[in-house]
C-alpha cells in the first residue's frame, strides 16, 4: 500500500489517479482491507477511507490530497 501511495501523486490529474497492480498484488491488498481483520492501525495513516467498488474490480482510497483507484492490470 505505501508503494501505491508514492506513486499515486506522480500519475494524478485533478486530484484522481489510477494505479494498477498485477492480480497477485491486487489480491494481496484486496485481502489485507477486506478479509484478514487488519487492525486500522496497521494500515497506512495517509490512507483516510478505503471501499471497494460494486463490481469488486477497483479499491479505492482516500488521502488527504488524492482519490486513488487500484486497479488489475
Amino acid at each position: 500500500m505505501n508503494k501505491v501511495l508514492g506513486y499515486a501523486p506522480m500519475v494524478a490529474e485533478g486530484g484522481k489517479a489510477e494505479v494498477f497492480l498485477t492480480a497477485e498484488d491486487w489480491h494481496v491488498v484486496a485481502d489485507t482491507l477486506f478479509h484478514m481483520d487488519t487492525p486500522r492501525e496497521a494500515l497506512p495513516e495517509a490512507i483516510l477511507e478505503f471501499s471497494r467498488s460494486a463490481d469488486g474490480q477497483t479499491i479505492e482510497f482516500k488521502t488527504k490530497d488524492l482519490v486513488i483507484d487500484v486497479k488489475m492490470i
